[in-house]
């Protein structure tokens, strides 16, 4: 199954992202789906494709690109970068027309039997997205200040 997990992992971040294909998470998803992301918080498969069409709007030219990925028992562990140009408002801020640095990040997806990802874990840095969205000025540093 590692194999199969593997690319069904790899299609959750090409497909939805970098082609829009939203559908693909009710595919490889299970129906109890959930996903723990740190700007978002935890969200069924209805809240993630919302999150990741909303992140497709500020960023139409985003494209999400697999590092390294490995597999272990029921999981899959994706190291991922993502870029694109911030051509629509995202969170309440104007698009700066800008392609900003890469952001960086980790998914760790947990399968059940029927080869679905039942769960999913990620984290990465908010911190280049909220300095490329112009939400904090470079160099700036969590706890500056503090």
């Amino acid at each position: 199954m590692s194999r199969e997990n593997i690319e069904t992992s790899r299609r959750g971040l090409e497909e939805a992202f970098n082609a829009g294909k939203l559908d693909v998470i009710d595919e490889i998803s299970s129906d109890d789906f959930v996903s723990h992301d740190p700007l978002a918080g935890d969200q069924d498969t209805e809240a993630s494709k919302q999150q990741i069409a909303t992140y497709r709007e500020a960023f139409p030219d985003i494209e999400i690109t697999v590092e390294e990925i490995f597999a272990a028992g029921d999981k899959v562990v994706m190291r991922w970068s993502g870029i694109g140009t911030f051509q629509n408002p995202l969170m309440g801020m104007q698009p700066t027309g800008e392609k900003g640095a890469p952001v960086h990040g980790i998914t760790i997806d947990r399968f059940d039997d029927d080869g679905k990802i039942a769960e999913s874990w990620t984290q990465w840095d908010t911190m280049t997205l909220m300095r490329n969205l112009g939400a904090m000025p470079e160099g700036a540093a969590a706890g500056a200040g503090s």
